[in-house]
């Protein structure tokens, strides 16, 4: 499938670690999302220097991008400072992925303490302490337009607009989170894509992450022709965990761009 955006999906589509999952999937898509986990004291996949030596070798030969998943929702420590252990992990990933070049550093901001109803000035200062943090991950990542924020479930839709407003980082649009909260994401999507690096998008069934075959054929046409309509050049990932969802939402997407 030829399209004018980056097709990707994730470092975990077949039951392995992410170097088996890259050559299977150099080849089949244009960008690789690396899902990385570090666990206090315990395992983590963060990758070696050789490690990133064969993922460059794989982009080199595939023509491939990479995107990098931050591990943990970036906030500050609670005396206000920055030696979050979100923001040491954030640092720690940034480091050992370097040298991949990444197209982006998609990123969640933890913003549960004032999502809901918050006063103004319990709203302004996370607006605060979120452009401290973005700022600070910014510097680690060659610049703030690396790190692509991504919309979350359960938030209002303008959210995240005053930090957009306030920090020139870019941004990763999740329409299976949309879907998700019942939102049509065309109208987001139009707002967006000037600032969009990376679109997320997955299908719904008993819960998210799931294969686009369960979107509505005529939903993900719709997508595409917004894709399409604004000419948009940076990634999609079909943001899925298996064999079975990558392949049929491959099938989804070739029947939807061809539906009339």
């Amino acid at each position: 499938m030829k399209f004018r955006f980056a097709l990707g999906t994730t470092s975990y589509i077949i039951p392995a670690d992410i170097l088996p999952n890259l050559h299977y999937l150099a080849g089949k898509v244009q960008d690789v999302e690396l899902v990385l986990f570090e666990v206090d004291d315990g395992p983590n996949n963060l990758p070696t220097s050789a490690q990133v030596d064969e993922m460059n070798h794989l982009a080199l030969g595939y023509g491939l991008t990479y995107t990098v998943h931050l591990p943990l929702d970036l906030r500050l420590a609670d005396d206000g400072s920055l030696r979050h252990v979100s923001l040491e992990k954030a640092h720690r990933v940034i480091e050992c992925t370097r040298a991949l070049n990444p197209w982006a550093y998609v990123l969640h901001l933890d913003g549960k303490a004032v999502r809901d109803n918050p006063s103004p000035e319990a709203y302004q200062g996370w607006l605060e302490q979120a452009e401290t943090s973005l700022r600070q991950v910014g510097e680690w990542a060659g610049g703030l337009e690396n790190l692509a924020v991504e919309n979350l479930e359960g938030y209002p839709l303008d959210f995240y607009e005053p930090v957009f407003e306030r920090v020139p980082v870019s941004r990763c649009v999740d329409v299976g989170h949309l879907w998700l909260d019942g939102h049509d994401p065309l109208t987001y999507l139009r707002r967006a894509l000037p600032r969009t690096r990376v679109i997320h998008i997955h299908g719904l069934a008993e819960r998210d992450h799931r294969s686009l075959a369960f979107a509505a054929p005529g939903q993900l046409r719709a997508v595409l022709d917004e894709l399409n309509h604004a000419r948009y050049d940076g990634v999609f990932t079909i943001e899925v965990f298996s064999e079975e969802d990558f392949l049929t939402s491959l099938e989804a997407l070739e029947a939807a761009r061809h539906d009339d």
